[in-house]
């Protein structure tokens, strides 16, 4: 998947941002509810195939959907997914971890999602200091409670601002469809 221009992922940066400042909270439950977004939370399996989250346009109501079979966590880490595409793509009618075939643009949504992600749950500063630690990547990752996928959208967007800091570049737009749970092997 061919990364967003640097204008975009700026914009996106700059959305994540904004609903925390408009909303003064960077909780994304209470932001969504601020938004009249509907969140709601239902079994859908433990398969790391199974669905783990959506976001819906109904007749003008805003509905995300969770794994309710996910870890707490995970379930957080999966709405700042779907916030994204509510935010930045709300003309949709759905977005959701399944390989949809009529939807042309799926990936470059997921990716843009993921930027949101990223920006929303990673603060630039906390990033490095993780990683001044003399943290490794993936225990920096676990450090900061995302993915590792996560936290490498985050480097490489970090890169693009001139930051000189080293992306293993080992996520890709669908990573939240693997078992979150458990290690990259």
């Amino acid at each position: 998947m061919k990364e967003v221009s640097d204008l975009l992922a700026t914009l996106i940066k700059q959305e994540a941002n904004r609903l925390k400042i408009k909303y003064q909270t960077d909780n994304p439950y209470e932001i969504c509810k601020a938004m009249n977004i509907q969140v709601m939370a239902r079994p859908m399996g433990k398969n790391p195939l199974s669905c783990k989250g959506f976001f819906m346009v109904n007749s003008r109501c805003k509905l995300i959907m969770l794994n309710s079979d996910l870890p707490e966590e995970i379930q957080r880490i999966i709405l700042v997914h779907e916030l994204g595409h509510a935010s930045l793509h709300s003309s949709s009618t759905l977005s959701a971890f399944h390989d949809f075939a009529y939807f042309d643009n799926t990936g470059r949504m997921e990716y843009e999602a993921n930027i949101f992600a990223a920006e929303f749950l990673l603060e630039d500063a906390e990033v490095i200091a993780a990683l001044e630690e003399g943290e490794d990547f993936f225990h920096a990752a676990n450090y900061l409670q995302v993915p590792p996928e996560l936290l490498d959208f985050k480097l490489r967007i970090l890169q693009r601002q001139g930051v000189e800091i080293n992306a293993p570049y080992i996520a890709q737009s669908n990573f939240l469809r693997r078992n979150l749970s458990k290690p990259l092997s």
